[in-house]
């Protein structure tokens, strides 16, 4: 199954999409990577390595993050893993809570990586009535 992780300035916000995204996706492997390590706003590469090996498995692993410097962080998380799991680790541009609900009902009903990132991205393409 997929693993994604949920990357935000706001260790609430990360904490607040994960409870609300596990009322749908019961069995799906989520981990949250929100604010620094010594509590403020902001984002940590140390936190986002952490959550993205706690959710690591063959399958992949999707990042969602809120703004811009959390995509960074995010990046640079994933040039420290090691070669084997970089090649498995994404970071996917979208709406973070949408997306994150999407990315975890498609993953614990057993779609690929590949599929999920389609989804997310014509959820994105989608247009408001």
């Amino acid at each position: 199954m997929v693993g994604i992780v949920i990357v935000s300035h706001s260790n609430k916000v990360a904490q607040g999409v994960k409870e609300l995204v596990s009322q749908m996706s019961v069995d799906g492997k989520i981990a949250t990577a929100g604010g620094t390590n010594d509590g403020r706003l902001g984002t940590d590469v140390e936190k986002i390595i952490k959550a993205i090996n706690e959710v690591y498995c063959e399958d992949g692993v999707l990042v969602l993050f809120d703004l811009g410097s959390a995509y960074m962080n995010a990046e640079m998380a994933i040039e420290g893993l090691d070669e084997k799991k970089k090649e498995k680790v994404e970071i996917i541009d979208t709406a973070l809570v949408e997306g994150a609900l999407t990315a975890a009902v498609e993953a614990s009903i057993g779609k690929s990586k590949e599929e999920i990132k389609e989804s997310l991205k014509t959820m994105c393409l989608g247009k408001m009535p």
